[in-house]
Order: C-alpha cells, then structure tokens, then sequence
C-alpha cells in the first residue's frame, strides 16, 4: 500500500541549513519559529480551541533527505558517531518515510487577513520544513515520568561559550541573537567523532547572519569561541 501526505504548513525558522540545527526540540528556548497553515487548511476553524495549549506536537518531512534513502544501521551523535544501532531505535533523518515529530512551545495562534500562523519557539527544525500534521501536547499521557532510554537517558552536557571581540561588537546591539547563538553552540553541534582542533573553523548560517567558531582547550574544559558574526 502507498498513501499521499500533503503538507498542511510550512515552517519559517532561525535555521537556514542542517549543521548547528540542535539534534531534539526544547534544547534551545531561544530557537523562534513561524508556521504557515497553507489553503485549505488555513481555516480558522482548524485551530479553534488550540490557542489555549501550552505545547503542541508538529510531525514533518525530513525534506532534505528524501532522496538519500535509508539504512537499516545508522551511527547516533550520542553514542560517538562511530557505534551503530538499528534506524528504528533511533531518531536518525534518514527513515524509510523520512517523517518526524517535534514537541514545540505554542506562543501564539495569529488569525488575519485570512492567514493562519502559530508562533513556537523551542524548535529543531529548518526553514522551509514541511509539517504534515499538528496535535496538542497532552501532559498526563505525552509524559512518562519513568520512560527509559539508555542510550541517552539525560540532556547532552552543555559546553562554555564565548565571544572574540569582534563578533561581541557585531552582537553589541542584538541580545536575542547573542543568546540565540550560545544556546546553540553549547550543544555541540560539531560532528562527534571530530577530535578538539583549534585551528578547525566551523560555521553555520542563524538568523540569516553566518556565524563561524573554534574548539579549544582552556583551563582543561573544552570550550567554543564565536569568531566572527557577519550578514548571510
């Protein structure tokens, strides 16, 4: 059997590209986002009710990914990126559906001029996903207190982040993307076999501003310096 997905929104996000996109949602309350319920699905009527929850659920295409395929083993950051486990055991984009879910905080539902849109934050996906569906947050039965998963039971340790001074002058007068960019940072989004080289620049499109940075050693704790924040 086969069945059709249609996009019912599309999300306009703080990510513009894959690498430095936090690996689950919730990691960085920073991460705001747009979703823009397309016709026919941008009727008012399909959101009644949903401005009175705190969270909801968004399901979407991997869309980067859909034509890369799928393997039955993939490599998961956590475990190093090296040690393999089964697709399914993980959350891994490459899936035989390429479908995923996210929990996002709901800020606001914005009704006007016949346009649908809900403000989020907390987010993990890229501009342009595509969410095929929405449903609410429900605590008593979205909430296991004694769920178990071995292989990444608690949040990845954070690491320090800091600012050269020229990408502290270039943030001088934005707050929001200062935070923005250490809450991202400090998840690590290097790759996770790659070894501390200071002299490894990496770099990442937030906010529609490029960000480049270097690991280093200081003080025996790893550490991130933000080089440079310059416009996309």
């Amino acid at each position: 059997m086969k069945f059709e997905v249609t996009p019912i929104a599309f999300v306009q996000s703080c990510y513009k590209e894959k690498f430095a996109t936090p690996r689950q949602p919730g990691l960085v309350n920073a991460a705001t986002g747009v979703i823009t319920l397309v016709p026919p699905f941008n009727d008012p009527d399909s959101v009644a009710g949903l401005e009175e929850c705190s969270h909801v659920w968004l399901h979407f295409m991997f869309h980067q990914c859909l034509d890369q395929g799928w393997k039955a083993k993939v490599r998961p950051p956590r475990l190093g990126g090296n040690k393999k486990m089964g697709v399914f055991a993980t959350r891994a984009t490459h899936r035989p559906n390429a479908m995923g879910m996210s929990v996002v905080k709901l800020d606001r539902v914005e009704i006007s001029q016949g346009m649908v849109v809900l403000h989020v934050s907390g987010l993990d996906l890229i501009d342009g996903t595509p969410i095929i569906d929405i449903k609410p947050y429900i605590p008593y039965s979205d909430s296991i207190a004694d769920a178990v998963y071995p292989f990444a039971q608690t949040a990845p340790k954070s690491l320090p982040v800091i600012f050269s001074n020229n990408a502290a002058q270039a943030l001088a007068n934005n707050k929001p993307l200062q935070t923005l960019i250490t809450q991202v940072l400090s998840q690590d989004p290097k790759p996770a076999f790659h070894k501390i080289d200071n002299t490894r620049v990496y770099g990442a499109n937030l906010e529609n501003m490029n960000v480049t940075w270097v690991y280093d050693i200081k003080d025996n704790e790893e550490i991130i310096e933000v080089k440079a924040v310059e416009p996309a």
